[in-house]
């Protein structure tokens, strides 16, 4: 089975107030990882973005022992799982020396940059072989989430959408932080899980909803239809 191994130095655009590993640059982390493997595996852009196929992530899932610090070295480990028939899964590591920080999975899946609909691989030559090494990371599985008590609108600005053209995964946990009480981004997160079900493009209005407690916040977004969910667990 292949793995992708990188090296990364924490530079101060890497983390946030408390010196930590920004959510969004983690989650940053783990998708050019993704991408770089894959490319890697010979289903690069020449396969995909330039036949006009998209990946896209439609769950994932993180266990957190610690988030990593300003001027750390850390080593992110990647390796894909068995397809399963329309998704690939990925399983992911952080470790900062012998130190395993944190574990990580997603469920990626093509999509047809026309019609906006997941496409079968198969019929577009996209193949990558996986397998489930039995020491792999949790599978990912859809937040549950609490009633979401208040709500809050949100406009999606241009400088969050990605070269899909929709508003990049890694954007909704810079969305939560700033949307959650000050108390908790303080503390130490340990899980989170995250849905995405459709997509959300530059200048559309977007309905928030969400909920939290002393330790946990859950967040949603609604256009038209679900966009998003999001579950947070703290220490």
């Amino acid at each position: 089975m292949s793995i992708y191994r990188k090296e990364y130095t924490l530079l101060s655009s890497d983390v946030d107030a408390q010196r930590r590993l920004r959510l969004s640059t983690l989650f940053t982390m783990l998708q050019e990882a993704s991408i770089a493997h894959t490319t890697e595996l010979g289903m690069g852009r020449e396969k995909t973005l330039d036949q006009g196929l998209l990946w896209i992530v439609t769950l994932q899932q993180a266990s957190i022992r610690r988030l990593p610090l300003y001027d750390e070295t850390v080593t992110l480990t990647c390796w894909p799982g068995k397809t399963m028939h329309l998704y690939f899964p990925r399983f992911y590591r952080l470790h900062s020396g012998d130190e395993t920080l944190v574990e990580a999975s997603a469920l990626w899946a093509l999509i047809d940059s026309g019609t906006r609909k997941i496409i079968f691989p198969e019929e577009h030559g996209i193949s990558i072989e996986g397998a489930m090494s039995g020491t792999d990371p949790a599978f990912p599985k859809a937040p549950k989430l609490p009633e979401l008590t208040e709500e809050s609108p949100f406009t999606v600005p241009y400088s969050y959408t990605d070269l899909n053209g929709h508003m990049n995964n890694t954007r909704y946990f810079d969305l939560a932080e700033d949307t959650m009480p000050a108390s908790l981004r303080c503390r130490n997160i340990r899980k989170i899980s995250a849905e995405y079900s459709s997509e959300a493009h530059a200048g559309e209005p977007v309905t928030l909803r969400f909920a939290c407690d002393e330790n946990a916040f859950f967040l949603s977004g609604e256009a038209e239809k679900r966009l998003f969910r999001l579950s947070l667990l703290y220490e």
